[in-house]
């Protein structure tokens, strides 16, 4: 039997906790690896991941999480940050701590929820969103996605990570938003390393 392959994860945000799991697996599935191991992410604030140390000490606790085959994904948001810039460092301080462990460093831009808006089309009519519903011309340039989501709820309701970002990352099209989305295209390619460098 094939041995599993254990993905270990690093979030800032309360949402990502239920998310990145959802997304992990569809992405799993999309690439036919069978045998992923995905546990509960690890819930880091980005103030402590960045500060001094922060970083370090998050990757040593996941790679605790990964005894045999596997990787550790650390996922945040870039906000005002340049991913292009802070990635690369944070990634460097990462395999300080932990060279011996294969590990990816995304920074959504500027936010998990940018992803949704690059693929708004197939979110239309889903958790009280309008229908139809079309994509920014850049889905990674509002600074507020979370507030753009919610100001095309017809539903009454705001957009809420813990209540909706899981059963939205459930569905929306990854393909469109590999399309539209430079960091996520990132992220999907990251993922497939993890995987594949694993022996997936």
């Amino acid at each position: 039997m094939t041995e599993a392959v254990t993905i270990a994860a690093v979030v800032e945000g309360e949402g990502e906790v239920a998310a990145l799991p959802v997304l992990l697996r569809r992405i799993a599935e999309e690439l036919s690896v069978w045998t992923v191991r995905i546990p509960t992410p690890r819930r880091v604030p980005r103030s402590k991941l960045v500060a001094p140390g922060g970083i370090e000490s998050a990757v040593l606790q996941a790679s605790y999480q990964v005894d045999g085959r596997g990787g550790i994904l650390l996922l945040i948001d870039a906000d005002d940050d340049c991913p292009a810039t802070t990635g690369p460092a944070l990634l460097e301080r990462a395999r300080r701590a932990r060279g011996d462990r294969e590990i990816s460093m995304v920074l959504a831009n500027r936010e998990f929820e940018a992803w949704f808006l690059a693929a708004a089309p197939s979110l239309a009519g889903q958790r009280g969103l309008a229908n139809p519903l079309e994509s920014p011309v850049d889905p990674e340039g509002p600074r507020d996605a979370k507030g753009w989501l919610s100001a095309r709820k017809t539903d009454g309701t705001s957009y809420r990570p813990t209540a909706d970002q899981a059963a939205l990352t459930a569905i929306f099209d990854m393909a469109q938003a590999r399309k539209n989305a430079p960091s996520f295209d990132k992220f999907w390619r990251d993922v497939e390393r993890l995987m594949r460098a694993a022996g997936a």
